[in-house]
């Protein structure tokens, strides 16, 4: 994992994102917060079984989806089931030592 702080890759309201093998930060603060880069380590984990691109596209398509559902951006965000795996194990920092593989599958 490559912790890169540069905001302005950042939507607003957000504090990171993943681009395995890239983490971007919005604030160079959060480079210690350990909640946060362990969510950023799941997506990572999540990406590589995915090869990547598919990742990127499921993404895609589950926010649309979750968005022609919920008619709202943000509450179709925090639906995506990359997300719903993320935020429920962030601040368990043993989380991805025990992970099955697909584990997003689950939510």
């Amino acid at each position: 994992m490559i912790v890169i702080v540069f905001k302005y890759l950042i939507p607003k309201g957000f504090r990171g994102f993943t681009f395995f093998p890239f983490v971007f930060l919005s604030d160079k603060k959060d480079k210690s917060h350990a909640v946060l880069l362990n969510h950023e380590r799941i997506h990572i984990k999540q990406q590589l079984e995915l090869l990547i691109v598919f990742f990127f596209v499921w993404y895609f398509v589950e926010y649309l989806v979750r968005l022609i559902q919920y008619k709202d951006r943000r509450e179709a965000y925090y639906n995506i089931s990359f997300e719903r795996e993320a935020y429920t194990n962030e601040k368990d920092l043993d989380y991805l030592k025990r992970r099955s593989f697909w584990n997003f599958l689950k939510f």
